[in-house]
């Protein structure tokens, strides 16, 4: 190499004559980089080496620089990678809403939690028909409940015939609840995710939509009430109903809410701390209504029949509002 295929002066290109051009030997690194394609605005005023030893000492010089900016930049895109997909998964549920918004041929699955306190199902049927400004067909409106059972309690197959419940038409609609102490270790979690995932599977075959009813925790003077047992409660259905196309019905997540807006409210058995309360009740179905009809329970003016008091019933119904909207990311 001779003197006159370096180029002396410096190599930032505005100090480059227009009518002279950098040989390629000295333009590109060790992997063939062009460094001022690459970085045009980034290269600093560096002298142009002289020998052939400088020449090398340059190229790895400005390989380092080069590999240095890239590992910069690709940290930086990684980073807002990671961020971006925790904002996409923040979310956590991903059904929320129902097909059919109006269903009037619904099987409610559970135990005691829902049976309490005249049926649950029976106050959300009275709170749709006065929505809707129809009658709803009691003998299409079901519950089929097993006292103290958990989900494997419950054999899907025959409540789904809708004629082996008197029904006259299949149901469009199963509202599936689990028992109260499913979300105690990890390993009943594991058998109500088995579980769900089978009744799930057989609702949708049969036609109808289903739905999981979200418990409540616990409060005391129950043995077992916890902090932590909603937020258990919360993953577990939440986990279930996105891997099983399930739309997931917040009720346990409105008793937390209402308890923090209200604290003497009671929304419990106080003699056990577990079964509803009629409040509770009333509570559990503004929220299974807001739900599964997208429409706000504000509006609603049953009461049933004078047994929950004005006071009481706008605040449930705005807690049952709030829970939803937030739940879902929705407005009703």
């Amino acid at each position: 190499m001779s003197e006159s295929d370096l180029m002396p002066g410096y190599l930032n290109r505005s100090h480059v004559p227009p009518t002279l051009s950098l040989p390629s030997r000295i333009k590109k690194d060790l992997l063939g980089h062009d460094f001022f394609r690459l970085y045009p605005a980034a290269m600093p005023d560096i002298p142009a080496p002289t020998t052939i030893t400088s020449l090398w000492v340059f190229k790895i010089v400005m390989t380092y620089i080069i590999f240095s900016v890239k590992i910069f930049f690709m940290k930086h895109i990684l980073l807002s990678i990671f961020i971006f997909s925790n904002f996409l998964f923040s979310s956590e549920v991903q059904i929320t809403s129902l097909k059919n918004k109006n269903p009037e041929r619904v099987l409610y699955i559970g135990n005691s939690y829902l049976y309490y306190n005249d049926s649950l199902h029976n106050h959300v049927r009275r709170m749709l028909e006065e929505a809707y400004t129809n009658d709803i067909d009691t003998g299409n409106y079901k519950l089929v409940t097993i006292s103290g059972s958990r989900s494997w309690h419950h054999n899907i197959d025959y409540p789904l015939n809708y004629k082996n419940l008197g029904a006259k038409q299949p149901f469009e609609l199963v509202i599936f609840q689990g028992g109260s102490g499913e979300t105690d270790t990890a390993s009943e979690r594991k058998i109500f995710s088995d579980t769900a995932k089978e009744v799930i599977n057989t609702i949708h075959e049969s036609g109808a939509e289903a739905a999981l009813y979200m418990i409540h925790a616990y409060v005391e003077p129950h043995e077992n009430a916890n902090p932590q047992m909603i937020k258990d409660i919360k993953q577990m259905y939440v986990d279930v109903g996105n891997k099983n196309n399930a739309l997931v019905i917040p009720v346990g997540i409105a008793f937390e809410n209402a308890y923090k807006a209200q604290p003497d409210i009671v929304l419990h058995k106080p003699f056990d701390g577990s079964h509803p309360s009629l409040l509770g009740t009333y509570l559990a179905s503004c929220v299974v209504f807001a739900s599964i009809t997208q429409q706000s329970p504000l509006e609603i003016d049953y009461n049933y029949y004078g047994e929950i008091s004005n006071n009481d019933k706008v605040f449930l119904q705005e807690i049952a509002h709030k829970t939803v909207e937030d739940f879902y990311s929705i407005e009703l």
